[in-house]
């Protein structure tokens, strides 16, 4: 018989760390472990509620992410705890199942409520809830007549008074710059509470700058804490906002000087 999950009193962060177990990776020039994130002697560990990771793609902050969310007991496509609403038999490729099998993690108290975001299947997961809850009641939640962007804010909405550990893989990915700071406030909410882990991979300096959060840069060398306007994303979008004709020009030239995109 399996025990049935009891709130607890305890603040956030309910993960407090993760590390590779060196013994349990099967193949360490096998991906995910050939990840340079991912060498022997891997440990992140999460003192505050809300922690942001930053990177270039291919950095492997999504599976990072997945195999978190593998350990929380969520489905490493996107989902919570007993749902499984991605048909793995398909294109899409996950890698956090293998990835988990390898972590050790602590928690006070373990914690597998909550949600795993993904944007590329979200749409497959509002599917999933709004046929669920029509067996269920009849009702729909009716997730799917929202856009993307709103059906997601919608969705965290009703769920972000709850306790649990969040996972939120390039959120900013279904919601415009005024809805991403929407999302902030739902942050705010969240953390206020002080029952919600947040665990957020990101790509915007909207989001970075969330205050008072953790934010961890991951580069070849690994993690390690960076302020919003050291990252190479803040940079960027600084340059663009002070003369975006002169910054679109000046990056198209040195992408034709090569005949390559221009490195940024």
């Amino acid at each position: 018989m399996s025990r049935r999950y009891r709130p607890t009193n305890l603040p956030a962060p309910y993960l407090k760390r993760i590390c590779l177990d060196k013994s349990s990776v099967p193949d360490p020039k096998a991906y995910p472990f050939s990840l340079p994130l991912f060498l022997p002697g891997f440990e992140l560990s999460f003192d505050k509620a809300i922690t942001i990771v930053v990177g270039e793609n291919g950095a492997g902050k999504s599976t990072l992410l997945e195999g978190i969310a593998a350990l929380a007991g969520y489905d490493d496509a996107g989902g919570g705890k007993g749902y499984m609403p991605v048909d793995h038999s398909g294109a899409l490729e996950v890698s956090g199942g293998r990835l988990a099998d390898a972590l050790r993690a602590s928690w006070l108290p373990k914690i597998t409520t909550g949600w795993f975001f993904k944007a590329e299947s979200f749409f497959t997961v509002a599917r999933y809830l709004d046929r669920a809850a029509i067996e269920a009641s009849g009702v729909p939640p009716d997730f799917l007549s929202h856009s993307h962007g709103e059906g997601f804010l919608r969705f965290f909405d009703e769920r972000c008074d709850r306790q649990g550990i969040f996972i939120f893989d390039e959120p900013e990915s279904a919601l415009s710059p005024s809805r991403q700071v929407l999302f902030l406030r739902l942050l705010r909410r969240m953390e206020r509470m002080g029952r919600c882990q947040v665990i957020m991979a990101t790509h915007s300096p909207l989001l970075m700058a969330y205050p008072d959060a953790r934010l961890l840069l991951l580069s070849k060398s690994g993690l390690e804490p960076v302020r919003v306007e050291r990252t190479e994303h803040f940079r960027l979008l600084r340059d663009f906002c002070a003369d975006p004709a002169a910054f679109v020009e000046s990056e198209l030239e040195g992408a034709l000087g090569d005949g390559t995109p221009g490195q940024v």
